[in-house]
């Protein structure tokens, strides 16, 4: 199981508080748009030599909960 906290930090005095990667001012949606893309872990990697792609995984499985959670608030109040 992949822990993003490890690897992923939400801070607002970095880019207004938007998810990046520890350690970086990298956001997250960057990475994911470049996979949405078509673009290569391997290639995102050489643009972006500071990340793993353990950290690309992190950012993955961030935004699958994230999206999970956000239905789950949006069932819970379609259902009241």
């Amino acid at each position: 199981m992949i822990n993003y906290s490890e690897r992923i930090e939400i801070n607002p005095r970095i880019l207004l508080g938007k998810p990046v990667f520890k350690g970086t001012r990298i956001p997250l949606y960057v990475v994911l748009d470049l996979l949405a893309e078509g673009t290569s872990v391997k290639k995102i990697i050489k643009f972006y030599p500071d990340l793993t792609e353990e950290d690309i995984r992190a950012a993955i499985r961030f935004a699958s909960d994230t999206v999970k959670h956000i239905a789950e608030i949006k069932l819970e109040t379609t259902h009241r």
